[in-house]
């Protein structure tokens, strides 16, 4: 199996909003995620291998991989959808299923931030519903408990701590209005699948 790759997102540094500390560090809590689903992956295969996939070794490490790759897919997304510069193009397919989906964009906005402003450590996401096409705003707590079956992320903000209280302290609202400052909407339209 192919080890993944860390991939390089220091093209968002001098993003508005987000310090070069707050990036980097933050940069460094992707890549170890990168780097455990990587050794949890080979120690895993190691294990079927060796005859021991039956053991509680095996079961446990099994089960952690869902933390690790989902924390590793998730930060991914959400750099991925970092760096824009404008704001979401009304004409664009996305904008046009938001205001379907939720009567307007300022709509789904407000109901978003309201998802990523909620007490307690997660993410931010809007689904798509890969079965009817709706889309979702949904609030995930631990990176592999909570994602909605058969949905794919289209929009993804980091509302753990290590996401903005380097600059932001607890002042978590300020960290969402500069996030939405920053959303590359072509990005995210991308993952659209219909």
């Amino acid at each position: 199996m192919t080890a993944f790759e860390i991939k390089d997102y220091t093209k968002l540094m001098g993003m508005s909003g987000f310090s070069e500390t707050l990036l980097k560090n933050h940069f460094t809590l992707y890549q170890g995620y990168v780097n455990n689903t990587n050794t949890l992956t080979d120690t895993l295969n190691r294990l079927r291998k060796d005859g021991k996939g039956a053991t509680p070794e095996f079961a446990e490490l099994k089960r952690r991989v869902g933390w690790e790759f989902n924390g590793m897919r998730l930060h991914e997304c959400y750099f991925e959808n970092l760096g824009g510069k404008s704001p979401i193009s009304p004409e664009s397919r996305l904008a046009q299923k938001i205001h379907q989906e939720f009567g307007s964009y300022e709509e789904w906005a407000q109901d978003f931030k309201a998802t990523g402003a909620m007490r307690g450590i997660g993410w931010a996401i809007l689904y798509q519903d890969l079965t009817t096409g709706q889309l979702l705003n949904v609030w995930v707590n631990e990176h592999d408990v909570g994602h909605p079956a058969c949905c794919v992320p289209i929009l993804v903000m980091d509302v753990f701590e290590h996401a903005f209280i380097t600059d932001y302290g607890l002042k978590r609202a300020d960290y969402i209005s500069a996030f939405f400052q920053n959303i590359n909407w072509s990005a995210a339209e991308q993952r659209m699948k219909s």
